[in-house]
């Protein structure tokens, strides 16, 4: 095994290291200038992950300058391949081109990638330096992912809508263009200061100034200003409906020359399609990546030659020299790369997209268990749990009929049918906050005049109380926790059909059966479900009522509150049962669902989080066709643009955020923006996945508990002025 010295220091605890090629040597870069790379070079990049599990994961980036020699970058995969051997294969290997970088990539510099020009070739040198003779000019463009890229110091470079960074060693001016919005500048503030406190170790002078009040220092190096150009475009937005196109191919070298067979030529494929020893390349280069997955029996010529034939692939597939490929060990899959997949079972079998891999955004989310005690005091767990509150806040609930929305009789609030469609205004208090939230209810089999009407009434009925509410539509089966909460420690009770409206009820079924589940929060949900043996659940309890009698059915992996929530909807149903175990049922409960039949057995998968991370996007559907950009890393306050709608992921619901600036067209388009981000996911998701609609400056604790240290009053001064508070000319 190749052992350069480098490696004993490579990955031996979390954090993020970085190495420059230098004359085929590996030297590494200072942390505080860790995010700056030269157009002339390559770069190893390590960021190593503790699991919680105790066990290191390891993200592995080989980068290229747009100038980097071909002797230079062969030399990077060289490393990197060697790199990865001394670690074991652990390492996810990424590919990375200057200025089309990963998610991942990005996500580790959230103050902005500057890119300064040169390299080792050129005798420029990753130093720490207090240097006073600096002359450079950096543009600053990109509201997601910043990049500051080194231009000629004229007025040649500069247009009215991008901000400008001009370094003089002793004094940095910051510029901004006229027509650069707020939200640019307080990034471009974010680079400025960085470059300020990082390669300047805090000792320059830092000032902001708007076009058109340049100082005299600034003009006497560039001139007076002439008129400038307009903005230039930067659409690095991806037209969401490539995310879903892709192709499953094998890669092999026997013949000494890559070659590739088609696999699958659709996703979701079968995760049994890849064998453990051979190598693959899913192919959604449509989208602009590429995976390479080494099964872990295939021999080390393969494994090897991996990164090599990811760029022999693109070439042979047209596409461009950008294509960002990710190198995937058997066992140390992605999410990114399983929801390409139908069903994916990790090693030890259980059911789901696995838990092998944890993003760097999750390893630093602590999981918080349950606690109604403290709810109220921690976002964090109210986000984890989908909780606001305990439940026990006021409420009011409506029936569609029509055009119309009809008080329903508090006494029979937590019944709800399938027939109907429902408005529910709960007020819920978190903390010192004091909240609305609109839940939509609607059933499956209520008409579209009132699935339409409860959308517009839920509206007008937000504009009554003062705008600020939260609105969450709600399909029948996907109930969140909250909505559970509220019905004084009672099950919710979803029947399948039928109505409940005045003179409109519809017989029940001779036999009905109900399906109870609780959430980790102790909330209990009964749903209506066809009265087979096929929809039994051994994680689940569920109460049958036929006219040869009343069953309590109890799955093995049942819990204790989900087996009082089967007693309590026996009671509600006005039915008497004694419990009956799994495996002790008689030939009546058989006969009275029709018959023996397979039913799901398998464990089912308890946490969710490390599965599907949340993922944060702003979105657009002004040109007709729809539009997201991924905000890569952590995921912060500032990342929630004023002038955008942005899409929130957990999984278990989205949130779509609405900007106070953003365009009105936004605004009336941001509801379909999320169903549409929804049907283009490649995992087939489900359709009926709850929306959450608020607004700025109204969000709950459930949205404000994913991001890292959410402030209050953050919107109550512009934050821009805040940034750069005496920095302004």
């Amino acid at each position: 095994m190749v052992r350069h010295p480098e490696f004993e220091r490579a990955g031996k605890q979390s954090g993020l290291q970085v190495w420059r090629v230098e004359k085929l040597d590996l030297v590494p870069v200072p942390p505080n200038l860790q995010g700056g790379f030269y157009s002339g070079d390559a770069y190893l990049v390590l960021n190593t992950i503790k699991q919680r599990s105790g066990q290191l994961q390891y993200d592995l980036h080989y980068w290229q300058g747009e100038d980097c020699s071909q002797d230079e970058s062969g030399a990077a995969a060289i490393f990197t391949v060697q790199m990865d051997d001394f670690l074991g294969g652990k390492p996810i290997q990424y590919r990375e081109v200057q200025g089309y970088e990963s998610k991942t990539f990005t996500g580790y510099f959230k103050s902005g990638l500057k890119y300064m020009r040169g390299g080792v070739a050129s005798g420029f040198r990753h130093v720490v330096s207090n240097q006073t003779e600096v002359k450079r000019l950096l543009q600053v463009r990109g509201r997601r992912v910043v990049r500051a890229t080194e231009v000629d110091v004229s007025w040649n470079s500069f247009n009215k809508g991008d901000c400008f960074i001009l370094d003089l060693g002793d004094t940095i001016y910051q510029w901004c263009g006229s027509a650069s919005n707020r939200f640019e500048q307080l990034k471009a503030t974010q680079v400025s200061k960085d470059l300020r406190d990082n390669e300047r170790c805090g000792r320059a002078k830092l000032q902001v100034c708007m076009e058109g009040a340049e100082p005299e220092q600034m003009l006497e190096i560039l001139g007076d200003r002439p008129d400038l150009p307009e903005a230039e475009t930067d659409d690095i937005q991806t037209d969401s409906s490539n995310r879903k196109l892709a192709k499953l191919y094998q890669v092999s070298n026997a013949s000494g020359d890559m070659e590739v067979t088609v696999v699958a030529e659709e996703n979701p494929f079968s995760q049994t399609a890849l064998l453990p020893s051979e190598c693959y390349i899913l192919d959604n280069g449509s989208n602009g990546q590429i995976f390479v997955w080494k099964g872990k029996e295939a021999n080390e010529a393969e494994r090897q030659a991996v990164l090599a034939a990811s760029e022999q692939f693109i070439q042979k597939m047209g596409y461009p020299h950008h294509t960002q490929v990710q190198v995937l060990p058997q066992h140390g899959e992605t999410p990114l790369f399983k929801q390409f997949f139908k069903v994916w079972r990790n090693a030890d079998l259980t059911v789901g997209l696995g838990k092998a891999y944890v993003s760097n955004r999750i390893a630093k989310i602590q999981k918080v268990p349950f606690d109604a005690s403290t709810l109220h005091q921690s976002d964090t767990m109210a986000a984890q749990h989908r909780m606001l509150d305990k439940g026990n806040g006021e409420k009011k609930i409506w029936r569609m009929e029509g055009s119309d929305k009809v008080p329903v009789d508090p006494s029979s609030y937590g019944q709800f049918y399938g027939g109907d469609s429902y408005i529910i205004l709960y007020n819920y208090q978190h903390s010192s906050r004091q909240g609305q939230v609109i839940y939509i209810w609607q059933g499956a089999e209520s008409s579209q005049d009132e699935i339409g009407a409860s959308a517009i009434l839920a509206a007008q009925l937000d504009e009554q109380l003062g705008g600020g509410a939260v609105q969450v539509r709600v399909v029948q089966g996907k109930e969140p926790a909250q909505l559970m909460s509220l019905f004084g420690g009672q099950p919710m009770v979803v029947h399948k059909g039928g109505t409940s409206r005045e003179g409109g009820q519809s017989e029940t079924a001779g036999t009905q059966l109900f399906q109870v589940r609780a959430n980790p929060a102790g909330c209990t949900r009964a749903v209506e479900v066809d009265a087979l043996a096929s929809n039994l659940n051994s994680n689940d309890a569920f109460v049958l009522l036929s006219p040869a009698g009343c069953f309590q059915w109890l799955g093995k992996g049942t819990s204790d509150t989900e087996k009082h929530g089967a007693q309590q909807l026996t009671e509600l149903l006005g039915a008497s049962a004694s419990p009956l175990a799994e495996g002790e049922e008689g030939a009546e409960f058989w006969a009275a669902l029709g018959g023996q039949a397979e039913y799901r057995t398998s464990a089912r998968l308890k946490n969710k989080m490390d599965v599907h991370p949340p993922h944060l996007f702003a979105c657009s559907n002004k040109t007709g066709r729809f539009l997201i950009e991924e905000v890569p890393g952590e995921m912060t306050q500032e990342d929630l643009a004023p002038d955008d709608v942005m899409i929130l992921d957990t999984w278990e619901q989205v949130f779509i955020w609405i900007g106070e600036q953003a365009q009105e067209e936004e605004k009336n388009e941001a509801m379909a923006s999320a169903t549409r981000y929804i049907e283009t996911d490649p995992s087939a998701r489900d359709s009926s996945t709850p929306m959450v609609l608020i607004k700025q400056g109204f969000e709950p604790p459930t949205f404000t508990g994913w991001f890292l240290g959410w402030d209050q009053n953050y919107w109550s001064s512009d934050p821009l002025v805040r940034a750069t508070e005496g920095l302004h000319l």
